[in-house]
């Protein structure tokens, strides 16, 4: 069985995107950047929901050939276009950059993929991600916590029905104030 995991960074008020869909407070810092590219790195399949998936195609496919692109950038924009993606979506038509689309019921599919064999999956998208939350399958949650309130926007955690239990299972402090979380589901 393969482990599900939902990560990205938010806010202190626990919030993924601010109103406006800003994400100006979630730079990260050279380290934590570093520290994402290495999860894209050792993920076997990331899940992704439409707007994610707008959002990062629109930019990693061609970020390592910007003016300017950084190593780092070129690193990440690498590990991403080879990376293995499901991009679950009714209104996209085409994807590509080694991703097959889903236009079907997303936690069916996603249970599928947990019970298969390979390795670990990332979800991305605060819409899937609830879907996946609700229907019990995230097995870990990773929080990259900015030392910032937005005071609303795009809520990390959705409206559930049951208690969820967690175990921390790590923590780490990055330069810039970020506190990284990460919590296994108690079953």
């Amino acid at each position: 069985m393969r482990k599900l995991t939902f990560g990205m960074n938010v806010s202190l008020d626990g919030y993924i995107a601010a109103p406006g869909d800003d994400l100006g407070w979630s730079v990260p810092s050279d380290e934590l950047f570093q520290w994402w590219s290495d999860r894209v790195d050792a993920t076997g399949l990331a899940l992704y929901g439409r707007k994610l998936w707008e959002t990062m195609s629109s930019h990693w496919p061609t970020a390592d050939k910007q003016p300017g692109a950084t190593p780092a950038v070129i690193e990440y924009a690498g590990r991403w276009r080879d990376m293995p993606k499901v991009v679950f979506s009714s209104t996209t038509s085409t994807v590509d950059w080694n991703t097959r689309l889903v236009t079907g019921d997303a936690v069916t599919e996603i249970a599928r993929l947990k019970a298969a064999d390979g390795g670990p999956m990332d979800i991305a998208g605060a819409t899937l991600a609830a879907a996946a939350m609700r229907a019990g399958l995230i097995d870990e949650y990773v929080l990259a916590t900015a030392p910032v309130l937005v005071g609303g926007g795009t809520p990390f955690f959705t409206a559930l029905d049951n208690w969820v239990n967690l175990n921390l299972v790590g923590t780490r402090t990055f330069p810039d104030g970020v506190v990284l979380t990460r919590y296994e589901t108690r079953r």
